[in-house]
């Protein structure tokens, strides 16, 4: 059942792709100030999502990174008793 799922969804995707690249099939120029470049609408589009969805999943990927790095060294204090001042014995000189 899943599986079909996610092959109508895809079907799907595909074809809604299909009829905006050719409805919109006519070439724009994107001026990045030291690069120009033509492209059609639909390959502009798609290199603008794939774009964003490259800087989504580097950040998701820093950000968890400085998740599990403060979870474990919290982790690792919590861990490492602190030294008990209050109980030990104090030490005599001499051994007496």
């Amino acid at each position: 059942m899943r599986t079909g799922l996610t092959l109508l969804l895809v079907i799907l995707f595909a074809a809604f792709g299909a009829v905006f690249g050719a409805l919109n099939a006519e070439t724009i120029s994107v001026d990045l100030y030291f690069l120009s470049v033509s492209a059609p609408k639909g390959a502009a589009l798609l290199a603008a999502l794939m774009l964003g969805w490259l800087c989504g999943g580097c950040l998701v990927w820093f950000a968890r990174g400085r998740r599990e790095r403060r979870r474990a060294k919290a982790a690792a204090a919590a861990a490492v008793p602190a030294p008990s001042t209050a109980a030990a014995e104090p030490v005599v000189p001499g051994g007496a």
